[in-house]
């Protein structure tokens, strides 16, 4: 028996991949027997069902104090570009979010120098109290970090404050490769891997799930995505606290980091597929189509995916890096895009529960 039929057989038996599996399937493993066999697993767990929500990114400032090297779109303050945005600005553009079907808030941003942590829950006070049905999915937990050093309160307390003022749910920005020595090389500014892991522990053990991320594509290894996917499946064994797990396409335009450029499609569907086979812990695996593009995406929904993220509306971050995908998309594009892709479109809320009253029900 070849090794991919011994790999296909482990996942068949419900036995979970070692590194050394993935390594091959990364390497050495067909391409189209391996988004076979993700797309095999993925109907077992999640039928021809596939996600989109309804949602609205918020990303209050690009002025930040880490210049991360992968990253386009922080600023320093006073650069040209650079921009900053009060509450009332905020809540005067989501105001007619409930008109739009908007279900989620997801709000992440630049670490500001001079923002107090009163200025993040005065915020989500003010979403709250003027959308009390949007679920607010906000934060990194490199702003969670950021925020117990400009409080002085400790991880726990940042999120019980963040709680009482209407935080639901995180994001699993800030993680991009976990490795050290890779870390070190595109954003040493920013939180060790392991102190992004426990932020996202204490997440969990405050009943806050959270997304989980992986930025692949610029100076990695494959050994170095299997090793980040490694830590996750890990934590999530410990804590069941990661809804969703969603690679991130590197984009290099206005970054410092030029040496793989962008990634290709071949590498996106793998990544996707692997992860579906590897993350044997996650129920969902999404297409991020900001960073893939929109065809792209709708070829993962073949790969393994069950999860094609939602309308964004206004995203700023991975534009900024050179993005060509829309800021955002209707809601009528995202369904016939699942449709035509032969799966069954179905409008989740922010933890994965169908929503029984939709636009198209």
């Amino acid at each position: 028996m070849n090794k991919f039929k011994q790999i296909a057989e482990k996942k068949r038996v419900g036995e979970r991949l070692t590194a050394a599996d993935a390594l091959f399937l990364y390497e050495e493993g067909d391409f189209f027997a391996l988004g076979k066999l993700a797309a095999e697993i993925n109907r077992k767990l999640n039928g021809d069902t596939v996600f989109y929500n309804i949602n609205r990114h918020i990303n209050p400032t690009n002025i930040c104090v880490n210049q991360c090297r992968f990253c386009a779109y922080s600023k320093l303050k006073g650069e040209e570009g650079a921009y900053e945005q009060c509450i009332d600005d905020i809540l005067s553009e989501v105001k007619e979010a409930e008109t739009l079907g908007i279900r989620e808030f997801h709000i992440v941003g630049g670490l500001h120098p001079d923002w107090p942590f009163a200025y993040y829950l005065e915020l989500l006070q003010g979403l709250k109290k003027e959308h009390p049905d949007i679920v607010i999915k906000a934060f990194t937990a490199v702003e969670i970090d950021y925020f117990a050093k400009i409080s002085g309160l400790d991880i726990p307390a940042v999120f019980k404050s963040l709680q009482a003022a209407g935080l639901q749910a995180m994001p699993g920005g800030g993680a991009e490769i976990l490795d050290t020595t890779v870390r070190n090389q595109i954003c040493p500014e920013k939180i060790s891997g392991s102190r992004w892991l426990k932020i996202m522990e204490m997440a969990h053990q405050a009943a806050i799930p959270t997304n989980a991320t992986m930025l692949y594509g610029h100076i990695e290894s494959y050994a170095d995505r299997i090793d980040h996917m490694e830590k996750l499946r890990t934590l999530q064994d410990k804590t069941g606290g990661f809804q969703v797990f969603i690679p991130l396409a590197f984009h290099a335009t206005n970054t410092d980091i030029r040496k793989k450029g962008e990634t290709s499609g071949i590498d996106d569907l793998k990544t996707l597929a692997i992860a579906r086979l590897y993350l044997d812990n996650f129920q969902h695996i999404k297409a991020y189509w900001v960073m893939l593009g929109e065809k792209i995406a709708q070829l993962a929904l073949i790969f393994g995916v069950n999860d094609l993220d939602g309308t964004v509306v206004k995203e700023r971050i991975t534009h900024a890096a050179g993005a060509k995908s829309a800021t955002g998309l209707s809601e009528d594009y995202i369904r016939n895009a699942i449709i035509k892709a032969g799966r069954k479109p179905v409008e989740r809320d922010t933890f994965y529960n169908p929503v029984e009253e939709g636009l198209h029900d």
